[in-house]
C-alpha cells in the first residue's frame, strides 16, 4: 500500500453506484426516489485550483446531461434536499453483505444522517438481485467487451512463439483491447501461465508477474479479459506454445472442451448451477478414466470427488460490472461444503437475462496431486506413476462467457476452441 505518498491511484467507482448512476469520477453521492423513480447525482463542490490540476470545473447541468439524471447538485445540497422530501421519508441505504465473496458493502453517511428513519435492511439485497439480470443495454456493452477481448486473446495466438516472456503477451492483449477496442482497463490481473505456472489458478500476481520465459512445448493458459465502462469479459485460452498438441496435451485439453460443450448444452432456465459444475466434474472423469490417467468406474470417481483433485475451482461465476459480479448466494441458497462444489460462486437455478462464464478445467497441481497418490483412499483411482510423470504439465482452462436466454444461451466469445481450429489458426 502507497501509505506514505501523495501518488493517486487511478479512481474505480464502486460497483454499486456505478450500476446505479453510472458516474465516472469521485467523491459523488446520488439518491433515487424509488416511488417516482427519479435519480439525484450529487456531485463534490470542487476548489478553484482543481481546474489547473485536473481540467475544467463543469457545472451540474453538465452532470446532469452526462449521466441522464433528472437532477443534479452538489454534496453539500443533500441535507437540504433530503428535507424536501416528505416528512415521514425513510432512507433506504447500501449496508449489506456480499455473499459471494463475503465482503461488505460500505454504508455512505453524512452530516445530519440521524435525523431520518434509516433502514439498512432492504437496499442491498435488491439492488444485487437487480445486478443478477441484465437489461439489453448492458449485454450489449458486455458483448462489446467480449469481442475486443476475443480480438486481442487471438492477436496473442499470432504473437506467441516460444523464448518470449509471459508478461510480453499480456503486453500484446492490453495494447490490442486499448488501441482497438477502446478498453483502458482489463476486468482483473492477467494470468499469464505457461508450463508448470499454468497450475497456479491466479498466477500473474505481484509476487509472480508473468515473468518465466515460455518453452517450446509448453502448454500456456491465459486468462485475460478486457473491461468496457466497467462491464468486464474473462476469458481463458489454452494451447501450446508451439502451436502444435502432443498427445497427452490433446487427451486433457479435448477432456476440458467437451466438458465446456457438454454444460453449455445443457444450459437453460430452470437448470441448476451446481448440477452443471457436477456435470463438468464427471465428463471429466470419463474422459480421464478413457485415457488412463484415472481408474475404476465413473460412479465411484464421483462417489469419492476425485474430480475435485483436477478441477478444485468451481464451473463459472455471475459476470457484468465486477469479473465476479454479485447474487450468486441470495438468502435461502446455502453454499455446498464438498470440494470443488464448495469454490462456486453461484448455488442458484439458472434464469433467463443472467450472465455467467463457464471455465471447465483440469490442472496437474502438485499441492494437490501429490498427497492424494500417498493417501490411499484415493491413490486406489489414480494412475500414480502416469500423474507423477505429468505434475510439470500445469494446466488446460478453457473460459466462455455467456448469456442465459428463454431457451438456452448466447454465447459471447468468439475465439478457436477445437484442437484442429487452434494448430489451424497458429499455423498461419
Amino acid at each position: 500500500m502507497h501509505n506514505d505518498t501523495d501518488h493517486e491511484e487511478m479512481f474505480r467507482q464502486e460497483s454499486y453506484f456505478h450500476w446505479a448512476f453510472g458516474a465516472l469520477e469521485p467523491d459523488c453521492m446520488g439518491a433515487i426516489d424509488v416511488a417516482t423513480g427519479e435519480g439525484v447525482l450529487f456531485i463534490p463542490r470542487l476548489p478553484a485550483e482543481y481546474a489547473t490540476w485536473m481540467g475544467k470545473i463543469q457545472p451540474p447541468e453538465h452532470f446532469k446531461s452526462r449521466y441522464a439524471v433528472d437532477k443534479c447538485g452538489f454534496t453539500d445540497e443533500m441535507p437540504a434536499f433530503l428535507n424536501d422530501l416528505a416528512e415521514n421519508a425513510v432512507l433506504l441505504t447500501m449496508n449489506g453483505l456480499n455473499t459471494d465473496s463475503g465482503a461488505y458493502s460500505i454504508e455512505t453517511e453524512f452530516e445530519g444522517m440521524d435525523q431520518y428513519t434509516v433502514n439498512k435492511a432492504l437496499l442491498h439485497a435488491e439492488i444485487t438481485e437487480l445486478r443478477v439480470f441484465k437489461t439489453p443495454e448492458e449485454i450489449e456493452v458486455l458483448r462489446y467487451a467480449n469481442r475486443i477481448s476475443s480480438a486481442a486473446h487471438k492477436e496473442v495466438m499470432k504473437q506467441i512463439t516460444p523464448g518470449r516472456k509471459e508478461y510480453q503477451m499480456e503486453a500484446v492483449f492490453h495494447h490490442h483491447c486499448h488501441f482497438v477496442g477502446g478498453c483502458r482497463h482489463v476486468s482483473y490481473t492477467c494470468i499469464c501461465g505457461s508450463g508448470l505456472n499454468g497450475a497456479t489458478l491466479h498466477y500473474g500476481h505481484a509476487g509472480a508477474p508473468n515473468d518465466k520465459t515460455i518453452n517450446d512445448g509448453d502448454m500456456c493458459l491465459f486468462d485475460m479479459g478486457g473491461e468496457y465502462f466497467r462491464y468486464a469479459s474473462d476469458i481463458t485460452c489454452s494451447y501450446p506454445a508451439n502451436g502444435k498438441f502432443t498427445d497427452f496435451q490433446k487427451v486433457v485439453y479435448n477432456a476440458v472442451l467437451k466438458s465446456g460443450v457438454d454444460v453449455m448444452a445443457a444450459m437453460k432456465p430452470g437448470v441448476s448451477w451446481p448440477a452443471m459444475h457436477l456435470l463438468s466434474d464427471r465428463v471429466h472423469c470419463e474422459e480421464l478414466l478413457r485415457a488412463g490417467v484415472l481408474k475404476g468406474t465413473v460412479e465411484d470417481l464421483m462417489a469419492n470427488n476425485i474430480g475435485a483433485l483436477f478441477q478444485p475451482h468451481g464451473l463459472g461465476h455471475f459476470m457484468g460490472i465486477d469479473t465476479h459480479d454479485v447474487g450468486g448466494y441470495p438468502k435461502g441458497v446455502e453454499r455446498a461444503t464438498q470440494a470443488g462444489l464448495k469454490s462456486l460462486r453461484c448455488g442458484r437455478v439458472l434464469e433467463a437475462g443472467m450472465c455467467i462464464t463457464v471455465e471447465p478445467g483440469i490442472y496437474f497441481i502438485p499441492a494437490i496431486l501429490e498427497p492424494a497418490c500417498d493417501d490411499p483412499a484415493k491413490a486406489q483411482f489414480l494412475n500414480v506413476e502416469l500423474i507423477k510423470a505429468n505434475l510439470g504439465f500445469g494446466g488446460v482452462r478453457i473460459e466462455d462467457n455467456v448469456i442465459l436466454t428463454e431457451d438456452g444461451i448466447e454465447l459471447l466469445t468468439d475465439v478457436p476452441r477445437t484442437v484442429e481450429e487452434i494448430e489451424a489458426f497458429m499455423a498461419k
